[in-house]
């Protein structure tokens, strides 16, 4: 049977909703941060630097919603579950996870060091894992949220010099599965978010360099880089009722690259 209060733009309403956003700093964190609280959700960041999450916050505020910075190592079992447990203790539920930490060390397989190999996939793959861990727990206990964990193109493709960041986003969409099958019977969604190459801080060097530019504007069909604004819109999907139904699934959005 419909029902009239889920049509329209309250399916996408976050109000009273409760979101942890790691990687939250700077980026596309802090833009998906940003639109989860335009929708109504209070916000709990997480990164390393306190002074990024403190700016994040007050623009949070400055929206009408509450919001927390939480200083936060994902690649540390312990602080992921000190991120959950403060988020609950300070703005009293949660409802949306969005792991977003992630870094990227461009170079060829055989150049790569097992430290540099290590640290990607500890940031990208295991970080996720902890919070998601820490999350699902209350998630799964109270048998309603939402996981959303962001993904990337290189998570189905890949390019030369991406061994350990694509490494690390085809385990992230394995672990977007395994945990949506898992926590289905919970009513808890868990989704990935598949961005292609936007410009950010993090893809600066690719965005600066003549070449490089050139290639990826000409391969994606839009022709063009992906600004941060416009993932919001697939962010508030994914968190909000609009997604009941929807787990196990990573949205690309990525201005139709794999649709070659």
């Amino acid at each position: 049977m419909d029902r009239p209060e889920l049509l329209g733009t309250a399916l996408f309403d976050l109000t009273g909703r409760v979101a942890i956003v790691t990687g939250a700093g700077r980026g596309l964190g802090r833009t998906i941060a940003l639109a989860l609280a335009a929708a109504g959700a209070d916000i709990a960041g997480a990164a390393r630097s306190r002074e990024e999450l403190e700016s994040l916050a007050d623009e949070v505020r400055a929206l009408g919603r509450r919001a927390i910075a939480v200083p936060t190592d994902v690649t540390d079992e312990a602080s992921c579950d000190a991120l959950v447990a403060s988020t609950v203790d300070r703005l009293g539920r949660l409802d949306i996870l969005v792991n977003n930490a992630g870094i990227n060390i461009r170079k060829p397989a055989l150049e790569y060091t097992a430290e540099e190999f290590k640290r990607v996939i500890d940031i990208n793959l295991t970080g996720y894992f902890y919070c998601a861990r820490a999350a699902g727990r209350v998630l799964v206990a109270q048998r309603s949220g939402k996981v959303i964990n962001v993904s990337s193109i290189m998570g189905q493709i890949s390019l030369a010099g991406q061994t350990g960041y694509s490494s690390s986003k085809g385990g992230v969409d394995q672990l977007t599965r395994t945990l949506a099958i898992e926590w289905a019977p919970h009513n808890v969604q868990v989704n990935g978010l598949g961005p292609t190459y936007f410009q950010t801080e993090l893809t600066r060097p690719l965005w600066e360099d003549p070449e490089r530019n050139r290639f990826i504007m000409e391969r994606t069909p839009m022709g063009r880089w992906g600004q941060p604004h416009e993932l919001a819109g697939a962010a508030i999907f994914l968190a909000s009722r609009a997604s009941d139904y929807v787990t196990g699934h990573t949205l690309m959005v990525d201005g139709g690259w794999l649709a070659w």
